[in-house]
């Protein structure tokens, strides 16, 4: 299994209204799970053409590609976007949205995303089953993540477990 940190230093996504940005959130995030969990595998994206040559190469089961929503600053919710030909995505992505749910986030629900959709490229060219996890907008106040922090590690790793444990993959 991958996770991928979404974003990197030079280039880090959108921030909070505090000034913590998508990249740090989620490098720390990344860190959290791991910390529970045995055989990951963390990928730092450097350029996005070569990213899913870089995840191949690994052989992963699966991957989950961790960001943060930003909008208006007015938003919140969680969502989920697999690629619309990946069964195995849309049972990946639903999993881990009903995790994101069951800590209080607003359903947005799961998005299917075609190669010319934002982070369809990622998602059609892994050979495993990808998704890329939302699970709530940084730039908003109206969904302050940080009070939950420990519940979205939770998340994750129970969704994680969830994936491996029902034979998905």
């Amino acid at each position: 299994m991958i996770l991928v940190v979404g974003h990197k230093p030079e280039s880090p996504g959108a921030s909070s209204p505090s000034g913590m940005t998508e990249f740090d959130f989620n490098d720390q995030l990344a860190q959290a799970i791991i910390d529970q969990l045995t055989d990951i595998k963390l990928v730092y994206r450097h350029n996005y053409r070569t990213l899913p040559d870089i995840i191949n190469r690994k052989r992963p089961d699966f991957i989950i590609s961790m960001h943060c929503n930003a909008f208006n600053r007015k938003v919140k919710g969680s969502e989920v976007l697999y690629y619309h030909k990946s069964g195995k995505g849309k049972i990946m992505a639903q999993i881990l949205q009903d995790e994101f749910v069951a800590i209080g986030q607003k359903d947005r629900g799961i998005k299917p995303k075609s190669s010319e959709d934002r982070g369809g490229y990622l998602l059609k060219n892994t050979h495993a089953p990808c998704v890329i996890c939302e699970p709530f907008f940084i730039d908003s106040e109206l969904d302050d993540i940080y009070t939950k922090y420990s519940q979205l590690v939770d998340a994750y790793v129970q969704g994680i477990r969830k994936i491996r444990n029902n034979s998905i993959v």
